[in-house]
């Protein structure tokens, strides 16, 4: 690992936006691992745990729970292992983010109405 850059957990939760609490929450419940540790025991991680972490939040605000999570990010580990099971995985996590997507479309869309009948009312 030496030659692969790597960033302690306070970098990687500012790039990530993810809070330090978060980011060991993450690991405990075996979503993503530090890729390993200094001598002195602290977490490293890698760009690849960037990216995997970048994925769980991207699924955070359309309500995916912890364990649909770890259900998407084992099918891709799996990658050319069981193809066919990752491409139905994939397929089936696809649709249900469109659905959930336009669920939240439709909920900003009730708020912008709210807001100009607020507008409205209040002469502005």
């Amino acid at each position: 690992m030496s030659d692969v850059r790597t960033m302690h957990i306070g970098e990687l939760a500012e790039r990530t936006g993810l809070s330090l609490r978060t980011l060991r929450h993450y690991d405990e419940v075996g979503l993503v691992s530090a890729s390993g540790r200094t001598e002195g025991g602290f977490r490293l991680y890698t760009q690849d745990d960037y990216e995997r972490l970048m994925l769980i939040r991207r699924m955070k605000p359309l309500g995916f729970t912890l364990e649909e999570m770890a259900a998407l990010l084992e099918a891709l580990d799996a990658g050319d292992e069981d193809p066919e099971r990752r491409a139905a995985t994939l397929e089936r996590f696809t649709a249900e983010a469109r659905e959930r997507r336009e669920a939240l479309a439709k909920q900003l869309a009730m708020a912008d109405e709210f807001l100009e009948l607020l507008a409205e009312r209040s002469g502005g």
